[in-house]
Protein backbone atom coordinates (compact mmCIF):
# COMPACT_ATOMS: atom_id res chain seq x y z
CA UNK A 1 0.00 0.00 0.00
CA UNK A 2 1.33 3.28 -0.99
CA UNK A 3 1.81 6.37 1.37
CA UNK A 4 -0.58 8.11 -0.30
CA UNK A 5 -3.01 5.61 0.03
CA UNK A 6 -3.18 4.82 3.79
CA UNK A 7 -6.29 6.07 6.02
CA UNK A 8 -5.23 8.87 8.29
CA UNK A 9 -3.71 8.40 11.01
CA UNK A 10 -3.05 4.86 10.02
CA UNK A 11 0.51 3.65 12.16
CA UNK A 12 1.45 -0.12 11.21
CA UNK A 13 3.33 -2.46 8.55
CA UNK A 14 2.16 -1.98 5.14
CA UNK A 15 -0.35 -5.34 3.72
CA UNK A 16 -1.24 -6.85 0.71
CA UNK A 17 -4.53 -7.69 0.01
CA UNK A 18 -3.59 -11.15 -0.15
CA UNK A 19 -1.91 -11.39 2.91
CA UNK A 20 -4.66 -9.92 4.55
CA UNK A 21 -6.94 -12.50 2.80
CA UNK A 22 -4.82 -15.57 4.51
CA UNK A 23 -5.42 -13.96 7.44
CA UNK A 24 -9.08 -13.61 7.35
CA UNK A 25 -9.85 -16.99 6.13
CA UNK A 26 -7.93 -18.44 9.04
CA UNK A 27 -9.74 -16.15 11.79
CA UNK A 28 -13.17 -15.03 10.07
CA UNK A 29 -15.93 -17.57 10.41
CA UNK A 30 -16.55 -18.59 6.98
CA UNK A 31 -20.44 -17.37 6.21
CA UNK A 32 -19.56 -15.01 3.68
CA UNK A 33 -16.93 -17.19 1.15
CA UNK A 34 -13.82 -15.46 0.47
CA UNK A 35 -14.72 -11.10 -0.09
CA UNK A 36 -13.21 -9.95 -3.68
CA UNK A 37 -11.18 -6.89 -2.60
CA UNK A 38 -9.30 -6.05 0.84
CA UNK A 39 -10.85 -2.44 1.45
CA UNK A 40 -8.44 0.16 3.37
CA UNK A 41 -10.35 3.83 3.06
CA UNK A 42 -13.15 5.76 0.59
CA UNK A 43 -14.60 8.83 -0.18
CA UNK A 44 -17.89 10.06 -1.90
CA UNK A 45 -18.80 7.55 -4.08
CA UNK A 46 -14.60 6.16 -4.49
CA UNK A 47 -13.25 3.51 -2.44
CA UNK A 48 -9.56 2.51 -2.43
CA UNK A 49 -8.30 -1.24 -1.25
CA UNK A 50 -5.22 -1.69 0.56
CA UNK A 51 -3.16 -2.45 -2.88
CA UNK A 52 -3.43 0.94 -3.78
CA UNK A 53 -6.44 0.24 -6.60
CA UNK A 54 -9.46 2.75 -6.93
CA UNK A 55 -13.35 1.29 -7.51
CA UNK A 56 -16.30 3.49 -8.33
CA UNK A 57 -18.53 1.79 -5.59
CA UNK A 58 -21.81 0.86 -7.05
CA UNK A 59 -23.26 -1.02 -4.41
CA UNK A 60 -22.93 1.49 -1.25
CA UNK A 61 -22.29 -1.46 1.42
CA UNK A 62 -25.36 -3.30 -0.36
CA UNK A 63 -28.02 0.63 -0.10
CA UNK A 64 -26.44 1.49 3.00
CA UNK A 65 -23.58 4.37 2.28
CA UNK A 66 -26.53 6.71 1.51
CA UNK A 67 -24.31 9.95 1.96
CA UNK A 68 -21.01 7.61 0.54
CA UNK A 69 -17.97 7.10 2.30
CA UNK A 70 -16.34 9.61 5.35
CA UNK A 71 -19.02 12.49 4.58
CA UNK A 72 -18.40 15.41 6.80
CA UNK A 73 -22.37 15.32 7.95
CA UNK A 74 -22.06 11.85 9.57
CA UNK A 75 -18.35 12.33 10.90
CA UNK A 76 -19.68 15.33 12.43
CA UNK A 77 -22.35 14.54 14.06
CA UNK A 78 -20.80 11.06 15.63
CA UNK A 79 -17.97 12.74 16.28
CA UNK A 80 -20.01 15.43 18.30
CA UNK A 81 -22.04 12.96 19.60
CA UNK A 82 -19.19 10.73 21.20
CA UNK A 83 -18.05 13.52 23.36
CA UNK A 84 -21.55 14.30 24.93
CA UNK A 85 -23.25 10.65 25.58
CA UNK A 86 -22.02 7.24 23.23
CA UNK A 87 -24.33 4.52 25.09
CA UNK A 88 -26.88 5.17 27.97
CA UNK A 89 -28.95 1.92 27.34
CA UNK A 90 -32.58 2.48 26.90
CA UNK A 91 -33.38 2.77 30.93
CA UNK A 92 -32.56 6.46 30.12
CA UNK A 93 -33.62 8.65 27.30
CA UNK A 94 -31.50 11.03 24.74
CA UNK A 95 -32.32 13.80 22.53
CA UNK A 96 -31.38 12.42 19.09
CA UNK A 97 -33.68 9.42 20.06
CA UNK A 98 -36.34 11.51 20.74
CA UNK A 99 -35.63 13.33 17.67
CA UNK A 100 -35.41 11.00 14.93
CA UNK A 101 -38.43 8.92 16.11
CA UNK A 102 -40.54 12.51 15.75
CA UNK A 103 -39.01 12.85 12.57
CA UNK A 104 -39.78 9.91 10.70
CA UNK A 105 -43.36 9.77 11.65
CA UNK A 106 -43.40 13.43 9.89
CA UNK A 107 -41.60 12.27 6.85
CA UNK A 108 -44.32 9.26 7.44
CA UNK A 109 -47.16 11.82 8.06
CA UNK A 110 -48.96 9.58 10.01
CA UNK A 111 -49.32 9.03 14.22
CA UNK A 112 -47.37 5.82 15.25
CA UNK A 113 -44.40 4.87 17.32
CA UNK A 114 -40.82 4.06 16.66
CA UNK A 115 -39.03 0.97 17.84
CA UNK A 116 -35.35 1.44 17.14
CA UNK A 117 -33.15 -1.70 16.81
CA UNK A 118 -29.49 -2.34 14.91
CA UNK A 119 -30.35 -4.03 11.34
CA UNK A 120 -33.10 -4.73 9.15
CA UNK A 121 -33.60 -8.40 10.93
CA UNK A 122 -33.79 -7.13 14.05
CA UNK A 123 -36.50 -4.47 12.92
CA UNK A 124 -38.48 -7.41 11.26
CA UNK A 125 -38.45 -9.04 14.36
CA UNK A 126 -39.93 -7.09 16.10
CA UNK A 127 -42.58 -6.44 13.23
CA UNK A 128 -43.11 -9.99 13.68
CA UNK A 129 -43.61 -9.99 17.14
CA UNK A 130 -45.93 -6.99 16.68
CA UNK A 131 -47.83 -8.89 14.39
CA UNK A 132 -48.38 -11.41 17.30
CA UNK A 133 -49.65 -9.39 19.48
CA UNK A 134 -52.95 -9.22 16.91
CA UNK A 135 -53.84 -12.19 18.88
CA UNK A 136 -53.44 -14.40 15.24
CA UNK A 137 -50.16 -16.36 14.49
CA UNK A 138 -50.76 -16.58 10.70
CA UNK A 139 -48.35 -14.44 8.23
CA UNK A 140 -48.04 -14.26 4.63
CA UNK A 141 -44.86 -13.84 2.78
CA UNK A 142 -44.41 -13.74 -1.06
CA UNK A 143 -41.95 -15.72 -3.09
CA UNK A 144 -38.69 -14.16 -3.98
CA UNK A 145 -39.11 -12.53 -0.62
CA UNK A 146 -35.42 -11.39 1.74
CA UNK A 147 -36.43 -9.92 5.28
CA UNK A 148 -33.21 -11.21 7.24
CA UNK A 149 -30.96 -14.13 8.66
CA UNK A 150 -32.36 -14.58 12.11
CA UNK A 151 -34.92 -17.52 13.33
CA UNK A 152 -38.11 -14.75 12.83
CA UNK A 153 -36.73 -12.75 9.53
CA UNK A 154 -35.52 -15.94 8.15
CA UNK A 155 -38.85 -17.56 8.60
CA UNK A 156 -40.51 -15.08 6.49
CA UNK A 157 -37.56 -15.53 3.32
CA UNK A 158 -38.42 -17.35 0.95
CA UNK A 159 -34.62 -18.44 -0.43
CA UNK A 160 -35.23 -22.08 0.16
CA UNK A 161 -30.84 -22.44 0.23
CA UNK A 162 -31.51 -19.94 3.53
CA UNK A 163 -34.43 -21.93 5.10
CA UNK A 164 -33.70 -25.08 4.96
CA UNK A 165 -30.63 -25.75 7.30
CA UNK A 166 -32.44 -24.28 9.94
CA UNK A 167 -35.90 -25.82 9.37
CA UNK A 168 -38.18 -25.87 11.25
CA UNK A 169 -38.46 -22.35 11.58
CA UNK A 170 -40.91 -20.38 13.51
CA UNK A 171 -44.30 -19.19 12.79
CA UNK A 172 -47.26 -19.82 10.73
CA UNK A 173 -45.87 -18.11 7.17
CA UNK A 174 -47.53 -18.97 3.71
CA UNK A 175 -45.92 -17.62 0.29
CA UNK A 176 -47.34 -16.48 -1.97
CA UNK A 177 -46.05 -15.01 -5.37
CA UNK A 178 -45.00 -11.66 -5.68
CA UNK A 179 -47.40 -9.47 -7.50
CA UNK A 180 -50.34 -11.76 -7.70
CA UNK A 181 -53.52 -10.22 -6.56
CA UNK A 182 -55.60 -12.98 -6.76
CA UNK A 183 -53.01 -15.22 -4.49
CA UNK A 184 -53.05 -12.81 -1.84
CA UNK A 185 -56.66 -12.71 -2.21
CA UNK A 186 -56.95 -16.47 -1.60
CA UNK A 187 -54.04 -16.54 0.98
CA UNK A 188 -55.65 -13.62 3.63
CA UNK A 189 -58.42 -14.21 6.05
CA UNK A 190 -59.53 -12.89 9.54
CA UNK A 191 -56.94 -15.82 10.98
CA UNK A 192 -54.40 -13.64 9.35
CA UNK A 193 -51.99 -11.45 11.27
CA UNK A 194 -50.06 -9.71 8.94
CA UNK A 195 -48.88 -9.80 5.21
CA UNK A 196 -45.35 -8.39 4.60
CA UNK A 197 -44.07 -7.00 1.68
CA UNK A 198 -41.32 -5.61 0.11
CA UNK A 199 -42.04 -2.43 -2.27
CA UNK A 200 -39.16 -3.55 -4.71
CA UNK A 201 -37.23 -7.05 -4.00
CA UNK A 202 -33.82 -6.25 -3.65
CA UNK A 203 -31.92 -9.62 -2.96
CA UNK A 204 -34.63 -11.34 -5.82
CA UNK A 205 -32.47 -8.88 -8.32
CA UNK A 206 -34.65 -5.26 -7.37
CA UNK A 207 -37.72 -6.89 -8.92
CA UNK A 208 -41.22 -4.25 -9.36
CA UNK A 209 -44.16 -4.70 -7.98
CA UNK A 210 -46.94 -4.39 -10.33
CA UNK A 211 -48.60 -1.54 -10.53
CA UNK A 212 -51.79 -1.44 -8.28
CA UNK A 213 -49.91 -4.42 -6.01
CA UNK A 214 -49.86 -2.51 -2.90
CA UNK A 215 -52.90 -0.60 -2.68
CA UNK A 216 -55.09 -4.31 -3.85
CA UNK A 217 -52.61 -5.52 -0.46
CA UNK A 218 -53.69 -2.87 1.58
CA UNK A 219 -57.43 -3.14 0.43
CA UNK A 220 -56.97 -7.12 1.21
CA UNK A 221 -55.51 -6.55 4.50
CA UNK A 222 -57.77 -3.96 5.79
CA UNK A 223 -60.70 -6.21 5.21
CA UNK A 224 -59.83 -8.89 7.06
CA UNK A 225 -58.27 -6.95 9.89
CA UNK A 226 -54.42 -8.06 9.20
CA UNK A 227 -51.34 -6.02 9.35
CA UNK A 228 -50.00 -4.53 6.30
CA UNK A 229 -46.05 -4.56 7.00
CA UNK A 230 -44.18 -3.14 4.74
CA UNK A 231 -39.94 -3.90 4.53
CA UNK A 232 -38.76 -0.84 3.47
CA UNK A 233 -34.99 -1.95 4.65
CA UNK A 234 -33.36 -1.73 1.29
CA UNK A 235 -35.64 0.82 -0.27
CA UNK A 236 -36.23 3.57 2.40
CA UNK A 237 -34.72 6.95 3.44
CA UNK A 238 -34.64 8.19 -0.31
CA UNK A 239 -33.33 5.31 -1.82
CA UNK A 240 -35.95 5.51 -5.03
CA UNK A 241 -36.39 8.89 -5.03
CA UNK A 242 -39.05 8.63 -2.17
CA UNK A 243 -38.88 9.05 1.55
CA UNK A 244 -40.27 5.42 1.05
CA UNK A 245 -40.81 3.21 -2.12
CA UNK A 246 -44.71 2.76 -0.97
CA UNK A 247 -45.56 6.11 -0.76
CA UNK A 248 -45.79 6.21 -4.23
CA UNK A 249 -48.80 4.19 -4.70
CA UNK A 250 -51.22 6.23 -2.29
CA UNK A 251 -51.31 3.56 1.07
CA UNK A 252 -50.72 3.77 4.40
CA UNK A 253 -48.96 0.90 6.05
CA UNK A 254 -49.66 -0.65 9.78
CA UNK A 255 -45.73 -1.37 9.83
CA UNK A 256 -42.80 0.08 8.09
CA UNK A 257 -39.36 -1.19 8.60
CA UNK A 258 -36.03 0.59 7.84
CA UNK A 259 -32.36 -0.32 8.81
CA UNK A 260 -29.20 -0.01 5.73
CA UNK A 261 -29.41 3.81 4.48
CA UNK A 262 -30.94 5.28 7.54
CA UNK A 263 -27.53 5.23 9.30
CA UNK A 264 -25.63 5.74 6.16
CA UNK A 265 -22.96 3.30 7.46
CA UNK A 266 -23.71 3.36 11.05
CA UNK A 267 -25.67 0.28 12.34
CA UNK A 268 -29.90 1.53 12.55
CA UNK A 269 -33.04 -0.09 12.31
CA UNK A 270 -36.10 0.27 12.87
CA UNK A 271 -39.74 -0.83 13.18
CA UNK A 272 -42.93 1.72 12.67
CA UNK A 273 -46.08 1.37 13.98
CA UNK A 274 -48.86 3.73 12.38
CA UNK A 275 -52.53 3.95 13.77
CA UNK A 276 -53.74 1.14 15.90
CA UNK A 277 -50.96 -0.95 15.67
CA UNK A 278 -48.36 1.67 17.32
CA UNK A 279 -49.80 0.03 20.87
CA UNK A 280 -49.22 -3.64 20.19
CA UNK A 281 -46.36 -3.45 21.61
CA UNK A 282 -46.31 -2.55 25.66
CA UNK A 283 -43.49 -2.57 28.66
CA UNK A 284 -41.32 -5.97 28.94
CA UNK A 285 -42.69 -7.14 25.59
CA UNK A 286 -39.62 -6.54 23.44
CA UNK A 287 -36.25 -4.26 24.11
CA UNK A 288 -33.06 -4.36 23.13
CA UNK A 289 -29.37 -3.21 24.76
CA UNK A 290 -27.77 -1.05 21.88
CA UNK A 291 -30.82 -0.25 19.79
CA UNK A 292 -31.62 3.88 19.29
CA UNK A 293 -28.65 4.43 20.90
CA UNK A 294 -27.68 8.44 20.24
CA UNK A 295 -24.61 7.76 17.81
CA UNK A 296 -26.50 5.70 16.02
CA UNK A 297 -29.48 8.17 15.80
CA UNK A 298 -27.99 11.38 16.04
CA UNK A 299 -25.83 9.95 12.26
CA UNK A 300 -29.38 8.99 11.14
CA UNK A 301 -30.47 12.89 11.69
CA UNK A 302 -27.54 13.80 9.83
CA UNK A 303 -28.38 11.80 6.85
CA UNK A 304 -32.19 12.53 7.10
CA UNK A 305 -30.78 16.57 7.17
CA UNK A 306 -28.48 16.22 4.59
CA UNK A 307 -31.10 14.62 1.77
CA UNK A 308 -33.27 17.34 2.57
CA UNK A 309 -30.76 20.46 2.59
CA UNK A 310 -28.63 18.64 -0.44
CA UNK A 311 -32.09 17.73 -2.63
CA UNK A 312 -31.25 14.82 -3.00
CA UNK A 313 -34.29 13.31 -3.36
CA UNK A 314 -34.80 15.32 -6.75
CA UNK A 315 -30.94 14.00 -7.46
CA UNK A 316 -31.55 10.51 -6.95
CA UNK A 317 -34.26 10.27 -9.81
CA UNK A 318 -32.34 12.15 -11.86
CA UNK A 319 -28.81 10.03 -11.64
CA UNK A 320 -31.25 6.82 -11.58
CA UNK A 321 -32.74 7.87 -14.78
CA UNK A 322 -29.22 8.33 -16.39
CA UNK A 323 -27.88 4.98 -15.69
CA UNK A 324 -31.31 3.23 -16.60
CA UNK A 325 -31.67 5.40 -20.02
CA UNK A 326 -27.97 4.54 -20.91
CA UNK A 327 -27.53 0.80 -19.75
CA UNK A 328 -30.82 0.04 -21.65
CA UNK A 329 -29.14 0.80 -24.76
CA UNK A 330 -27.00 -1.94 -24.59
CA UNK A 331 -27.32 -4.95 -27.20
CA UNK A 332 -26.78 -7.41 -23.70
CA UNK A 333 -29.26 -5.68 -21.55
CA UNK A 334 -32.96 -6.76 -21.31
CA UNK A 335 -34.29 -4.01 -19.43
CA UNK A 336 -33.20 -1.97 -16.32
CA UNK A 337 -35.45 -2.31 -13.41
CA UNK A 338 -36.17 -0.38 -10.27
CA UNK A 339 -35.79 2.96 -9.72
CA UNK A 340 -33.90 6.02 -8.19
CA UNK A 341 -30.90 4.29 -7.14
CA UNK A 342 -32.12 1.17 -6.57
CA UNK A 343 -31.63 -0.94 -10.00
CA UNK A 344 -31.85 -3.71 -11.32
CA UNK A 345 -29.55 -4.58 -14.68
CA UNK A 346 -30.89 -7.45 -16.55
CA UNK A 347 -28.52 -9.58 -18.59
CA UNK A 348 -29.87 -11.81 -21.83
CA UNK A 349 -27.59 -14.16 -20.46
CA UNK A 350 -27.11 -15.72 -16.77
CA UNK A 351 -23.56 -14.86 -16.45
CA UNK A 352 -23.43 -12.06 -13.72
CA UNK A 353 -20.93 -13.50 -11.71
CA UNK A 354 -18.54 -13.02 -14.61
CA UNK A 355 -19.54 -9.76 -14.89
CA UNK A 356 -18.80 -8.69 -11.64
CA UNK A 357 -15.40 -10.44 -11.55
CA UNK A 358 -14.77 -7.92 -14.52
CA UNK A 359 -16.26 -5.14 -13.03
CA UNK A 360 -13.48 -5.02 -9.96
CA UNK A 361 -10.93 -6.06 -12.44
CA UNK A 362 -12.20 -2.53 -14.55
CA UNK A 363 -12.75 -0.65 -11.49
CA UNK A 364 -16.46 -0.82 -10.26
CA UNK A 365 -17.94 -2.76 -7.16
CA UNK A 366 -21.53 -4.04 -8.37
CA UNK A 367 -23.24 -7.12 -7.78
CA UNK A 368 -25.01 -10.23 -8.91
CA UNK A 369 -28.38 -11.21 -6.62
CA UNK A 370 -29.37 -13.69 -9.62
CA UNK A 371 -27.55 -15.37 -12.45
CA UNK A 372 -28.64 -13.04 -14.93
CA UNK A 373 -28.99 -10.01 -12.87
CA UNK A 374 -26.68 -6.89 -11.84
CA UNK A 375 -27.70 -4.91 -8.76
CA UNK A 376 -26.54 -1.17 -8.32
CA UNK A 377 -27.28 0.67 -5.05
CA UNK A 378 -24.66 3.81 -5.41
CA UNK A 379 -24.53 6.56 -2.65
CA UNK A 380 -27.37 9.16 -3.14
CA UNK A 381 -24.86 11.26 -3.93
CA UNK A 382 -23.13 9.37 -6.88
CA UNK A 383 -22.24 12.77 -9.53
CA UNK A 384 -23.29 13.02 -13.16
CA UNK A 385 -19.86 12.54 -14.15
CA UNK A 386 -19.74 9.11 -11.77
CA UNK A 387 -22.86 8.10 -13.24
CA UNK A 388 -21.22 8.50 -16.95
CA UNK A 389 -18.31 6.44 -16.08
CA UNK A 390 -20.38 3.67 -14.56
CA UNK A 391 -22.63 3.47 -17.73
CA UNK A 392 -18.92 3.56 -20.22
CA UNK A 393 -17.55 0.84 -17.70
CA UNK A 394 -20.41 -1.54 -17.45
CA UNK A 395 -20.93 -1.42 -21.26
CA UNK A 396 -16.86 -2.42 -21.67
CA UNK A 397 -17.32 -5.01 -19.59
CA UNK A 398 -20.39 -6.57 -20.80
CA UNK A 399 -18.77 -6.29 -24.33
CA UNK A 400 -15.72 -8.06 -23.01
CA UNK A 401 -17.85 -10.57 -20.91
CA UNK A 402 -20.68 -11.33 -22.84
CA UNK A 403 -19.17 -10.53 -26.73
Amino acid sequence: MSTAERPAGWAGTPVTGAELTERYQGAVMNTFGVPARVLARGEGSTVWDVDGNRYLDLLGGIAVNSLGHAHPAIVEAVTTQLQTLGHVSNFFISEPQVRLAEKLLSLLRADGRVFFANSGAEANEAAFKAARRTGRTKVVATEGSFHGRTMGALALTSKAQYREPFEPLPGHVTFVPYGDVAALEAAVDDSVAAFVVEPIQGEAGVVDAPEGYLRAAREITSRHGALLWVDEVQTGVGRTGDWFAHTAAGIVPDLVTLAKGLGGGIPIGAMIALGDAATLLGPGQHGTTFGGNPVATAAALAVIETIESEGLLAHVVARGDQLADGLERHARVEKVTGRGLLRGVVLTEPRSADVVTAAYDAGLIVNAPTPDRLRLAPALVLTEDEAAHAVATISAVLDEVLA
